[in-house]
């Protein structure tokens, strides 16, 4: 918006997420829908503030945006680079067609693209180097809110629908920049969780250890860089101790991925990943159902997938121990989980989804070559009175691993 701010006038446009079927699943989960809508509920009110409005197209972008253009005689159009193989086909798409230039600003990353010291071909494939080659190096400033904008052209805005499901109370974040804001300064400012995140950040329940922003973050509702100018804020005024070094060190993690995503591309999406590592695996529908549903033989893995059917919400922790049974136990391909919580997660995005499920998997940027988490240990540190798994109805009957019987054998 502030690249066009000096515009007479600006139509400002969001493109639905195209569906597409991958590895058995469609669609978007309740909760994600739910908090997708209300974020573009709120930035509507907050463009309202400033004469503006959103105008939400339900088709592909490159058919909306050039019959947009045309239609209001645009000179300019701009996009924001997000990463992901279907992201840069659809923006090489949309400037093919384009009766004028497309440009590209900057997305909502850490560091501005000059600031790096390598060249994205440069990129290391791991974190480590990755992180040591950043010491030092401060994060961009924040970029300052519009006072003021160009108004909107004369079109009918089609109206938002409203969410078919309510926010669960196990974790009742609401969609939107000012609920991003909110929650940002109460975590770090107000109840100073912030000091204690290393030592909680392996909560299983959303709000109770986590900073639990990265749902506004993956869909933009608040800047990683006003994460960390917050932070450092609070470390200059209040403390800094290692949690609050820690939080950054989150952050550089969600850095290298985004960058990682963008020099990956399409391999992203592959099984054996960019090295070319081939993982052999099987897939066994029955066992991939038990798992989706939360109907396993493995009472935490239960839980945390009722967990995040609900809310839409799953812990970082939570997320590895869940992974790991889906690689480990059932040995079913990757691509299969990250597509499940593509679909489910409030905080979906493709390069932190992706490249977590590729690290877990030993075909990404893990040197070690892939996480082997052991349940029990995992239900004994993280739950060793049960209660998460209570609360989450995580006992299941018990059911042989393979159900097969003499009509499944071919004559």
């Amino acid at each position: 918006m502030i690249a066009h701010a000096g515009a007479d006038s600006l139509l400002l446009v969001y493109c639905w997420p195209e569906s597409r079927p991958w590895c058995n699943l469609t669609g978007m989960g309740q909760q994600r829908r739910r908090f997708l809508l209300e974020s573009l509920a709120g930035l509507r009110r907050d463009l309202a503030e400033l004469g503006q409005d959103l105008f939400i197209a339900n088709g592909r972008p490159q058919q909306e945006l050039p019959k947009l253009a045309r239609a209001i005689g645009a000179t300019r159009v701009g996009t924001s680079l997000t990463p992901g193989y279907y992201e840069r086909r659809a923006r090489e798409q949309v400037a093919a067609v384009l009766p004028v230039p497309l440009e590209v600003h900057d997305g909502n990353t850490l560091f501005a693209p000059g600031q790096l010291p390598f060249a994205l071909a440069d990129m290391p494939s791991q974190f480590t180097p990755f992180r040591d080659r950043l010491e030092g190096l401060a994060p961009a400033a924040p970029l300052e809110a519009p006072r003021h904008l160009p108004p909107p052209p004369r079109v009918d805005f089609p109206p938002l629908e409203a969410p078919a499901c309510r926010r669960h109370t196990a974790f009742p974040v609401r969609g939107g920049t000012r609920a991003g804001h909110r929650r940002l300064r109460q975590w770090v400012h107000g109840e100073q969780g912030i000091l204690r995140y290393k030592d909680t950040r392996n909560c299983l329940d959303g709000l109770a250890g986590s900073s639990s922003l990265s749902p506004w973050l993956a869909l933009g509702s608040l800047s990683v860089r006003e994460v960390a100018a917050t932070v450092a804020d609070f470390e200059t005024t209040v403390t800094a101790n290692e949690s609050t070094r820690w939080l950054l060190y989150e952050l550089l993690w969600r850095e290298f991925f985004h960058c990682r995503a963008l020099v990956d591309d399409v391999s992203l999406f592959r099984a054996a990943g960019t090295p070319g590592r081939v993982r052999r695996c099987t897939f066994e529908p029955r066992n991939f159902a038990r798992w989706c549903q939360g109907d396993t033989n493995y009472p935490l893995v239960n839980a945390l997938m009722h967990q995040l059917l609900a809310t839409g919400w799953m812990s970082n922790r939570g997320r590895q121990i869940a992974a790991s049974c889906l690689l480990n136990e059932y040995n079913i391909d990757w691509r299969f989980g990250a597509a499940f919580f593509e679909k489910h997660l409030l905080d979906y995005d493709v390069a932190s989804n992706y490249g977590n499920w590729q690290y877990l998997a030993g075909v990404g940027a893990d040197p070690r070559g892939g996480r082997h988490f052991d349940l029990q240990k995992q239900t004994e540190q993280h739950d060793p009175f049960h209660r998460f798994i209570k609360k989450w109805d995580g006992y299941r009957p018990y059911q042989p691993e393979y159900a097969v019987d003499a009509a499944d054998w071919p004559l």
